[in-house]
């Protein structure tokens, strides 16, 4: 059942979570990625406007912003997720957990593709700002803290201000 296979994602990657009722009540990630699903959804009818709008709601309700023209794939989890920041051309892959705090974020006023595009299984560390059109792809582990202004094109992880590879997978 695909709503149970929602709940054992999170029930998998964080200890706390007791149960399903516990999840929908207390996890303002879950409140986020809904919220964006409705405003995608809007957004995707050229209601630019009432996507936003979701979105801003979403963003006063959860301290979550993800912008409703973002890409987001299966079971992405944002566990304590204060002050995550998801632009608008950023693309996420399925069974990404990010963290609070993370930034996935442009480094300028261009057009087009400005925003990282984030592979499956990926793991953000909190506070970390991962700016730019900029690909991490499957598996990686981006520490806490980090900056991470180029690809990760190994399963790897990465730390640092700038971030370094430190160790493959």
């Amino acid at each position: 059942m695909k709503v149970q296979g929602f709940f054992n994602n999170i029930k998998s990657k964080d200890p706390a979570a007791r149960n399903n009722i516990e999840i929908l009540l207390f996890y303002p990630g879950v409140h986020a990625v809904f919220f964006y699903n409705v405003a995608h959804r809007l957004y995707k009818f050229k209601l630019y406007f009432v996507a936003k709008l979701v979105a801003h709601i979403s963003r006063f309700l959860t301290g979550i912003e993800i912008h409703p023209a973002a890409k987001i794939g299966k079971n992405l989890f944002i566990d304590h997720g204060m002050g995550v920041v998801i632009g608008e051309t950023a693309e996420i892959g399925d069974n990404v957990t990010i963290y609070q705090g993370v930034t996935l974020g442009g480094t300028g006023k261009h057009k087009g593709k400005r925003h990282p595009t984030i592979g499956n299984n990926v793991v953000i560390g909190a506070g970390a700002k991962v700016l730019g059109p900029i690909v991490i792809v499957e598996g990686c582990k981006i520490g806490a803290g980090s900056v991470v202004l180029r690809d990760v094109n190994e399963k790897a992880t990465a730390v640092g201000v700038p971030a370094r590879i430190i160790s493959k997978n």
